[in-house]
C-alpha cells in the first residue's frame, strides 16, 4: 500500500492493517525458512510496509 492510501486511514485501521502486515512478514519468514517461498523478494517489501505504517501512526500522534 502507498503512502499516501495509509494517510486517509484512520488510526484504529492502520492499527489493524499493522497487524495484519506484521502476521504476513511472520508467515513469509516461516515460508522462507521451509523452503516454501518462492518470490523472496515479498520479505523486505512486508518490512517497509510495517515501517510505512508505524511511521505514518507517529506522524498522525498515535
Amino acid at each position: 500500500m502507498k503512502a499516501a492510501e495509509l494517510r486517509k486511514l484512520s488510526i484504529d485501521e492502520l492499527k489493524d492493517k499493522l497487524a495484519e502486515t506484521r502476521k504476513e512478514l511472520f508467515d513469509l519468514r516461516f515460508k522462507h525458512a521451509t523452503a516454501q517461498l518462492e518470490k523472496t523478494a515479498e520479505i523486505p517489501a512486508a518490512k517497509h510496509n510495517v515501517a510505512r505504517i508505524l511511521t505514518i501512526l507517529k506522524e498522525k500522534g498515535a
